[in-house]
Order: C-alpha cells, then sequence, then structure tokens
C-alpha cells in the first residue's frame, strides 16, 4: 500500500491551503491523504468548558475541523482515498511522528496560533528540519500555490546532499508535465584575483566551469531515467538563497536538499532553507538526503 501524504490542519486559512495543494499533488501521484488534527486539549478542556458556557471544547472544535477539512478535500479530489486522525499530542511532535510513515508532509505558512508577524510558523519550521520524509510548506502567491507557472525550481547543491532531492524534483516535473530548472550557484572568492586583478576573468571562468561541471555530474542519471523531462540548467554566480528566492516568483515548487545529522536536532537546514521556507513565493519542498 502506497504510504500516505500527511496533511496538517488546524482551521487556520493556511491549512485550507496546504489541503487543497495536498489533495492536487495526491490526485497526480496516485496517494492516499492523512489528514491529522494535533493539540494536547486534555490540559485546558476543562478550564475551557467552565469558563465560557456554551462554547464547545477543543476536542469538539477539532473534530469540527478534522470534519470540515474532511469534506473539503472530498470535494475537490473525489478519488484521493482519505483518512483522519485527532491526536492529543503536540502538533510538531505528532507530524514528525507521522513522518516515519508518510510519503511527505505538507503545513500551511502559519498556523491558528501564529504570531502576526511571523513568516513561518513554529510547527511548519520544526517538522520541516526534522523530520524523516520530504516536507512541502505551502506557501506564496496565488500563481505559484495554485501550480499555474509550469516551472518546477531546483536548487542543486553537494551531490552527497542532493542525489534524493533531485530525484524528488523529476517526479514532480514527470507528474506534473511540466519544466524542470536546475540551478546551481557559485561564487569566486575575492582573494583569488586581488593581487593579480587581470586574472579575475580567469578565476570566474574556471568557477563557472566547475559549477556547470558539478551540475551536469549531479543531475546526469536521474536525467537519463527521466528522458522526457524538460529539463533547463544554469549556472549563478551569487549566493544560493539570492537566487533561488528571485525565481521562485515563476516556479510552483522550489525543491532543496537537506544534510540528515544522527543526532536528537534532525536536519540541518542552512541559511538557504530558512531563506526559502521565510520569504519564497512558492510552496517548498525540503527533501532530506536519508543515505
Amino acid at each position: 500500500m502506497e504510504l500516505p501524504l500527511i496533511v496538517g490542519v488546524d482551521g487556520s486559512d493556511a491549512s485550507l491551503a496546504a489541503l487543497d495543494w495536498a489533495v492536487d499533488e495526491a490526485g497526480r501521484r496516485g496517494l492516499p491523504v492523512r489528514l491529522v488534527y494535533a493539540s494536547l486539549w486534555e490540559r485546558y478542556e476543562g478550564a475551557t468548558l467552565g469558563g465560557d458556557v456554551g462554547r464547545p471544547g477543543e476536542r469538539v472544535y477539532a473534530e469540527n475541523v478534522v470534519g470540515t477539512a474532511a469534506h473539503r478535500a472530498q470535494l475537490r479530489r473525489p478519488d484521493v482515498p482519505l483518512t483522519t486522525s485527532v491526536l492529543p499530542e503536540e502538533p510538531s511532535s505528532a507530524l514528525l511522528h507521522a513522518s516515519e510513515q508518510a510519503a511527505a508532509v505538507v503545513t500551511g505558512s502559519r498556523g491558528r496560533g501564529a504570531l502576526a508577524g511571523t513568516l513561518l510558523g513554529s510547527v511548519g519550521l520544526t517538522v520541516a528540519a526534522r523530520a524523516q520524509c520530504p516536507v512541502i510548506v505551502v506557501r506564496g502567491d496565488k500563481e505559484g500555490v495554485a501550480g499555474t507557472h509550469g516551472r518546477i525550481l531546483l536548487g542543486v547543491g553537494d551531490p552527497e546532499h542532493s542525489s534524493q532531492a533531485i530525484e524528488f524534483a523529476f517526479r514532480e516535473a514527470t507528474v506534473r508535465d511540466c519544466v524542470l530548472d536546475a540551478v546551481r550557484a557559485w561564487r569566486c572568492p575575492a582573494h583569488e584575483y586581488a593581487d593579480v586583478p587581470a586574472s579575475a576573468g580567469e578565476a570566474e571562468r574556471e568557477h563557472r566551469r566547475r559549477a556547470t561541471e558539478l551540475l551536469d555530474e549531479a543531475l546526469s542519471d536521474t536525467a537519463s531515467a527521466h528522458p522526457d523531462v524538460r529539463v533547463r540548467r544554469d549556472t549563478i554566480e551569487g549566493p544560493a538563497r539570492t537566487t533561488l528566492l528571485r525565481r521562485t516568483a515563476a516556479a510552483d515548487l522550489v525543491i532543496i536538499g537537506a544534510r540528515h545529522r544522527h543526532t536528537h536536532f534532525g536536519l540541518q537546514l542552512g541559511r538557504v532553507g530558512h531563506a526559502l521556507l521565510h520569504h519564497a513565493q512558492c510552496p517548498v519542498a525540503v527533501i532530506p538526503q536519508t543515505t
């Protein structure tokens, strides 16, 4: 049986956007969807009921949220198998546990309790940084979330940290029948030609050549296995986070790899991951390199 897409729902607008994105993705990939609502309601259920007569308890609220979300999902994609869970756990912990048996976890950019000024809720950031499976944070403008650009953006880093992200990107481009933009950023340290300014052009050409070589090497095997995917390769001078952020304006999904660390801190997202999760103009997929 196929592992499900796990969707964190909490009744917020952001979680509804994540739900819509997830059921569309499940339909493309032939996957089931599992809706998860998690809250430590037992800690304050009594206080809520006693302090406000007529206000439903958190458990009732949770069931209403999940029921409404399930109805929305079934109306949108009746062909997608759907299950629901209401869990008495802290939300990020529940989603992390669920990620151990999931094709991917999908979350909104901000939850019901997020502060108005935050760019990404703590649940989304924690899950993206520590999950054992791909995590997609649904954020960005209407065009990017709706998938109208017909373009997937892949940030290609070091080969040892990118192979599973590359495979994920090619699968996405295949099921969406869209262009895959594979980008590798490079920089030429100033100290390499500080003493001999005339050598600047030669140093830049060498760094560009090396970046192109690494990009081709990283994509080679997966591209051969997916000959129908239209790949546009590009190497760009500058910080990777700036390059990728700028290009998310014309993408339906940006995909990056994350290094796996064998500690309780989980994945190491780095500056690029944090920048995209907070500022990208389209959904962000963080793919753990687990091998």
